[in-house]
């Protein structure tokens, strides 16, 4: 794990179409039990360096009732974004998800955990890559459907993003019931 890591570290594959050098960002060990596969590193991540070191960061370790100290234990937790690097800012957010990383790395990744418990989908871009047919035609439809998805180990989230508000306001069956048992899992899989 630690020569594939030192590996992605060096990755200058997309090199030409990021606004600052490359700067992969991730965190797993072989020991990680619950995969978070997000979108990509915001400005603020790709500074600090630090995954999920952001406002979006905070309200997931709300979400799965977990401190900073838990969250970064890459024993209980890998990291590892859609996009490995910052894309850069667009119109209306950050960009998408550079396509090159996940084929490029994850199955790569994946097959040097010892035993994942969960994967984590946050977002559409994870959403579609990992479901591929089974995905519903939304992310809605994807979330509120999450338990047909963990016979796979997967859970499909929508993001953690305080420009996510207005979504969770429109679906308080999120909170009500995504949470908890998003919550649940993470203890049972903890305990074992």
């Amino acid at each position: 794990m630690e020569a594939l890591l030192r590996k992605i570290a060096l990755c200058t594959v997309c090199q030409e179409f990021l606004p600052n050098e490359p700067k992969p960002i991730l965190s797993m060990s072989r020991e990680s039990k619950i995969i978070i596969i997000g979108q990509a590193p915001g400005r603020k991540v790709h500074e600090s360096g630090i995954p999920w070191n952001d406002a979006s960061g905070e309200e997931l370790r709300r979400w799965l009732n977990v401190d900073r100290n838990q969250f970064y234990d890459t024993s209980i937790f890998g990291i590892m974004p859609m996009g490995f690097c910052y894309p850069g800012k667009g119109k209306s957010g950050d960009l998408p998800p550079r396509p090159e990383c996940a084929p490029l790395w994850h199955q790569l990744l994946l097959e040097q955990v010892d035993e994942v418990k969960l994967i984590l989908l946050i977002g559409n871009y994870a959403h579609k890559y990992y479901l591929k047919d089974k995905a519903y035609p939304t992310l809605t439809e994807n979330v509120l459907h999450y338990q047909e998805f963990l016979p796979m180990k997967f859970l499909p989230l929508v993001h953690p993003s305080p420009r996510n508000k207005i979504w969770q306001k429109k679906n308080p069956w999120f909170e009500e019931e995504v949470v908890p048992e998003l919550r649940r899992i993470v203890r049972e899989a903890l305990r074992k």
